[in-house]
């Protein structure tokens, strides 16, 4: 059980407004990863936050550039205390997305922390520098208090999270001593909701799919060309709804995992989701109405349409348009097979009647996650259940999308992800904010599992 003292002193740390100011300095950065003045914001975080952060804990720090063109350096920092204890790596990302100035509510300026009652507003807060700063605060209790961690400590922060993680697998690959671990306990994404810790081992993986119906070059008129010409709206509607129909269920099997595990069935039976304030109510009869919300959202697979037009649609014309084109979007748990998504996604049109749509597919992350019934997770599931006051959920899978296959798959980790945010956080968007009492608690829970891991090393 973690000491009641590291407990006490996690609590004050927030309650004081330490923590408070401790994260303004690091908002404060405008670290995104897609515009050159970002680049600049990176480079000092990297050396005047997180470097003599991870330094104050003991930590050696190097800087690696990044072996992709297009993507932002890399740190690591490492604490070895001894070849004999276990090895943990925690992860974090320093960039953002674009600040979105102008649009705050209030008047706010996202790269200036500020407090409304629990809500604390500002580009960062919880994706991913709140988060991150609560392990490393979490990290540096533990140490203060206790002397030592018990285990050898590995950080990873990379600079291009939110750009796709140009380059982290290759450089991943090329540093696979030098983040060798036992275990991955990092934070990103949200919790089930604001109320609940959560824990979860993977995340579903992506495919955009682009299709488009060019036909012509020339709109013609709907009136002396209508019932002759075909039309590229209708056509790449009727597209889509052999794809996934008008109630979201998805009609090629390929597009599909091959089943939902017994143990991942087991972990969702008894969450409920979209039943707190400020959630948006489920829609009946949407998606595989054989499944329960919770598989449908954290272990199966979607087809979206992210995007859909043609011509002008707020001035249209008595025109046939030319051309129609859309953005759909596979959200696919680990199991599914996407190598030939568009590839069976062209056999499908085209067996349907529908040769003439353009198919485009690309990857943008893959899904991973660590099995339910791997034993670092039953370890790390009764740690929280200690310290938490209430029930803990466990998520097979982060329903958005994480790099996590580059733990699982190209260190062979298993992966604890413990998020410090609630899907209401408005992360991307104006008005993200980090809530308080997740913080405060989030410090505590990080905290025990560093505690407990202290311990375990200790009774190696």
């Amino acid at each position: 059980m973690i000491p009641a003292e590291l407990v006490a002193k996690a609590h004050e740390h927030v309650d004081s407004g330490a923590f408070f100011a401790e994260l303004a300095e690091l908002v404060r950065y405008p670290t995104v990863s897609d515009h050159p003045n970002g680049r600049v914001a990176i480079k000092a975080y990297l050396d005047e936050v997180l470097a003599p952060a991870l330094t104050a804990l003991g930590c050696s720090v190097a800087i690696h550039p990044n072996p992709d063109p297009g993507g932002g350096p890399f740190l690591i920092g490492t604490r070895i205390e001894s070849p004999e204890l276990p090895t943990l790596l925690c992860y974090g990302h320093a960039d953002v997305v674009d600040g979105h100035e102008g649009r705050w509510s209030d008047g706010r300026d996202p790269w200036t922390l500020t407090a409304d009652g629990e809500r604390w507003y500002g580009r960062g807060s919880a994706d991913n520098k709140g988060q991150h700063l609560i392990n490393l605060t979490a990290l540096r209790l533990l140490l203060a208090e206790t002397g030592s961690l018990g285990f050898n400590l590995k950080f990873l922060f990379e600079t291009g999270e939110e750009i796709g993680s140009p380059g982290l697998d290759e450089f991943v690959s090329a540093h696979r001593e030098a983040l060798s671990a036992d275990v991955l306990i990092a934070s990103d994404g949200p919790r089930l909701d604001a109320a609940t810790p959560t824990l979860f081992l993977g995340a579903r993986g992506s495919v955009r799919i682009a299709l488009d119906v060019d036909l012509r070059p020339d709109a013609y008129h709907s009136g002396n060309w209508g019932g002759v010409l075909r039309n590229p709206a209708t056509t790449l509607a009727g597209a889509i709804a052999c794809l996934v129909d008008g109630h979201g269920r998805v009609q090629v099997p390929e597009l599909l995992p091959p089943d939902l595990p017994d143990s991942v069935r087991a972990a969702l039976a008894e969450l409920e989701i979209g039943t707190k304030p400020g959630d948006p109510a489920l829609d009946a009869g949407w998606g595989d109405t054989g499944l329960t919300a919770a598989e449908r959202l954290y272990g199966w697979n979607t087809l979206e349409v992210l995007s859909l037009g043609a011509a002008d649609i707020d001035r249209p014309v008595n025109a046939i348009p030319g051309r129609a084109r859309a953005m759909l979007q596979l959200r696919y748990v680990a199991g599914t097979d996407v190598d030939r998504v568009g590839e069976a996604i062209r056999e499908h049109l085209s067996a349907q009647g529908f040769s003439m749509v353009d198919v485009t597919a690309e990857g943008s992350f893959r899904a991973s996650r660590t099995p339910v019934d791997d034993p670092w997770v039953g370890w790390a599931k009764g740690v929280l259940d200690e310290v938490a006051d209430r029930r803990v959920a466990i998520l097979p899978s982060f329903g958005g999308g994480l790099p996590n296959h580059v733990f699982t798959d190209l260190l062979g980790l298993p992966t604890l992800w413990l998020p410090h945010s609630y899907p209401g956080c408005l992360q991307h968007a104006p008005d993200e904010h980090l809530l308080a009492p997740i913080a405060r608690e989030g410090i505590v829970l990080a905290a025990a599992l560093f505690h407990a891991l202290g311990r375990r090393g200790g009774e190696a």
